[in-house]
């Protein structure tokens, strides 16, 4: 990924319940240093003086605790640890519960360039808060040539071939009241090497759409901002591809097919296309059952039971017949 820089940070925009409330109050010529890690650090032990393992290229933030123990040093006049603290090429310093700096640490911040941000925000939100941005922010991306929607509440990732129709089955699946998240390229990102969230390579305009005949179309303003999201974990891989008469489609649903992307696998669906083939409607039904298996239910599993009960049931029946009509 590209350089991330305090600036970046501040400039993050987040909803409601990821927003940091960061500001800036001193070191404002140091906003341009790079930040390399998701990691974060509590410096109480480099306030004491001691540096040993200290992670100087990580966050360091002020929880009330390391706000009160620096302004005791300040007050016995023991500066000798935090001008060493500060000596290092800090990202920058982020004091959580609305704390305020000292004027003594606002002038080393902007001697040295580290820049000083101050949130209202408890540390323990915070930090929760910061570690999950920062998390995203540094998480493997892929960008993939794929139309993204929301059925049923379920990320479906569409592909296949250029001009099988995956962008007309997305409309009429918007059509039917689901979602668009991208259509043409999905940037998809791994989140904690567990989960898939995709989203579109360029949000300005994962929102319109090809459709041969017709042009660029925007789905927001034709039927608006419900038909649209901005991003959405990945949970089931739909592959469309022509009908090919030689080969063998699963019609029982007992095949376990999955896409891999970035390391993390993806329970996939295979669906041939040909006229006359309702696939918008085969898409939700594979939304509706992918939602029924992370509930527990198989339907194939349940299918093989009832058909071994139904054959255990007519192997006995017939064996009573055979014996009550034996001579």
């Amino acid at each position: 990924m590209a350089s991330f820089t305090v600036l970046d940070l501040l400039d993050l925009d987040l909803k409601e319940q990821n927003h940091l409330g960061l500001s800036c109050i001193a070191g404002r010529s140091g906003l341009s240093r790079t930040i390399t890690t998701s990691k974060i650090s509590r410096p109480g032990l480099p306030l004491s003086g001691f540096f040993e393992q200290f992670s100087a290229f990580a966050i360091q933030v002020f929880g009330k605790g390391e706000q009160a123990y620096a302004e005791k040093l300040e007050s016995e006049g023991s500066m000798a640890s935090i001008e060493q603290f500060f000596a290092y090429d800090l990202p920058c310093c982020i004091f959580s519960d609305g704390g305020r700096p000292s004027k003594k640490l606002i002038e080393l911040a902007n001697e040295t360039s580290t820049p000083l941000l101050t949130t209202s925000l408890a540390s323990s939100d915070f930090t929760r808060r910061l570690i999950q941005t920062l998390d995203e922010v540094f998480a493997p991306t892929q960008t993939i040539h794929a139309v993204f929607v929301e059925v049923y509440g379920i990320g479906v990732l569409i592909t296949g071939e250029s001009g099988v129709g995956k962008s007309e089955t997305a409309l009429e699946l918007v059509e039917r009241g689901h979602r668009l998240i991208s259509d043409d390229t999905v940037k998809l990102r791994s989140i904690s090497d567990n989960y898939l969230i995709g989203m579109g390579q360029n949000p300005l305009l994962a929102h319109h759409m090809e459709i041969r005949g017709l042009g660029i179309i925007n789905l927001a303003s034709l039927y608006g901002v419900g038909s649209i999201r901005e991003r959405k974990q990945v949970q089931l891989a739909v592959h469309l591809e022509p009908w090919d008469t030689n080969k063998h489609y699963d019609r029982i649903g007992d095949e376990k097919l999955a896409d891999t992307y970035l390391g993390i696998s993806i329970p996939k669906v295979i669906i041939p296309v040909k006229p006359g083939r309702n696939v918008p409607i085969i898409i939700e039904t594979a939304a509706r059952n992918e939602r029924l298996k992370k509930m527990g239910y198989y339907s194939a599993k349940q299918f093989d039971q009832s058909v071994l009960r139904w054959l255990e049931s007519e192997a006995v029946r017939h064996s009573y017949i055979d014996e009550t009509e034996a001579p």
